[in-house]
């Protein structure tokens, strides 16, 4: 009965973890807003959701974080907001 009661605990224990790391990933993509056209900064770093200028966009900037391929990513530029993949702005810096 000793065995049944740690089994239990340790699969109690893994899922709650589990659980807790998911939890806390959607939370914190939840929490993360789009970068608005009028939001100052924004504004200041003449941001557009889709870029006019060949060959360089979020997408291939040295700011951008997450993975490739998703359509709203991080970016070191505007913390805690979310910039579009096919965007721009005047820090744009190739990613080496």
């Amino acid at each position: 009965m000793g065995n049944l009661d740690r089994r239990n605990f340790l699969k109690l224990s893994a899922s709650t973890l589990v659980g807790i790391t998911l939890g806390g990933t959607a939370l914190h993509v939840v929490a993360q807003e789009v970068v608005k056209a009028d939001d100052p900064m924004a504004v200041a770093m003449k941001y557009v959701e889709k870029s006019t200028v060949e060959g360089a966009n979020c997408a291939n900037c040295l700011h951008i974080q997450g993975k490739d391929g998703e359509a709203l990513r991080g970016c070191n530029i505007f913390p805690a907001k979310l910039v579009h993949a096919e965007g721009w702005c005047v820090a744009w810096a190739k990613k080496g």
